[in-house]
């Protein structure tokens, strides 16, 4: 695989701080069941990198310790983790808002029986990805026989109250570009979103969130040996927006990679760069350091969370 981050370090990308911590977004590890030609993590079935539970343990109490108010769970597939459930009800019981990232096809894995439910239970916001609302485009992308399973998912989901009105229970949808270019407006997409799914296959949910690809790790490499790079960053750069700089999610939390390290954003965390002017920062440092005010490491990928509409955890900006 092409190494990106030597193609990102020479930036002019403006210097940015942190306002507070109001996510802990964290990588349980990059095992995963699928494997996304855009996964900017790299993640796969054969991958073995997963936190151990001493850092995992850290977790709630380092959250209590700095007022951190939302848990954000990402990998691979987080669900993968031995220790997902407990520390799903460890952070609710603390009042905790939890996020999982949540692939789908995750709920039909052997060992995830009654997963849907213990995250209805526990009222777990569930953010998926689903490239498209067409099968072509989605198993193109993911793979063969991953529209169908996303599908019969969101369904599942659906009967136990997930994005239907007034339960309180949150089903947001994330979609890719299929290559190197800025995805479509938000607002738009997601209607025509709505209308397929529900006209389709009866399902609901809350929001879509529209989200750039990052040039880095597989989507990166990919760019690197079709010769696309540098025409998709000329292409981050020429739809910047200095406005979209107040909203980045850089600004408001912390990434926590499988290891406890520390970074401002999973994409950062991805290429290595540590919190700026920290070297190998870990979880723990939190209980006495919680990081806000701090200055952000930036680099030319920056762009792509800048360009157009704006791209974050929580779509466009």
């Amino acid at each position: 695989m092409h190494a990106t981050l030597p193609l990102l370090e020479v930036t002019d990308f403006p210097a940015i701080r942190r306002h507070s911590i109001e996510t802990l977004q964290v990588n349980l590890g990059y095992r995963c069941n699928q494997r996304c030609l855009h996964c900017h993590v790299n993640a796969g079935p054969h991958r073995t990198e997963m936190m151990d539970e001493k850092t995992l343990e850290l977790i709630v109490p380092v959250m209590k310790a700095c007022d951190i108010k939302t848990l954000d769970l990402t990998g691979g597939a987080p669900e993968m983790h031995e220790h997902f459930r407990p520390l799903i009800k460890a952070a609710r019981a603390e009042g905790i808002r939890v996020i999982d990232r949540c692939n789908l096809t995750i709920l039909f894995e052997p060992d995830q029986e009654g997963l849907a439910e213990f995250l209805a239970e526990n009222h777990v916001e569930v953010v998926s990805s689903l490239p498209c609302y067409s099968l072509e485009n989605v198993d193109k992308q993911r793979g063969k026989g991953v529209f169908d399973k996303s599908i019969a998912a969101l369904q599942a989901l659906n009967a136990l109250g997930y994005g239907q009105a007034d339960s309180g229970l949150l089903l947001n949808l994330v979609y890719n570009p299929q290559g190197p270019s800025l995805p479509p407006d938000q607002i738009t997409l997601q209607a025509d979103y709505k209308r397929e799914l529900f006209d389709h296959f009866g399902i609901v949910f809350n929001e879509l969130y529209a989200l750039a690809n990052m040039p880095i790790q597989r989507f990166g490499s990919t760019l690197i040996s079709k010769g696309q790079f540098h025409d998709y960053m000329h292409l981050l750069r020429d739809n910047y927006l200095e406005s979209n700089l107040a909203g980045v999610m850089c600004r408001s939390m912390v990434s926590v990679d499988w290891q406890g390290g520390l970074y401002d954003c999973d994409f950062n965390q991805q290429l290595g760069l540590t919190l700026a002017g920290e070297s190998k920062p870990h979880l723990s440092d939190l209980l006495s350091d919680d990081a806000a005010q701090k200055a952000i490491c930036v680099a030319e990928h920056c762009y792509g969370c800048t360009a157009g509409q704006g791209s974050s955890c929580g779509g466009a900006l």
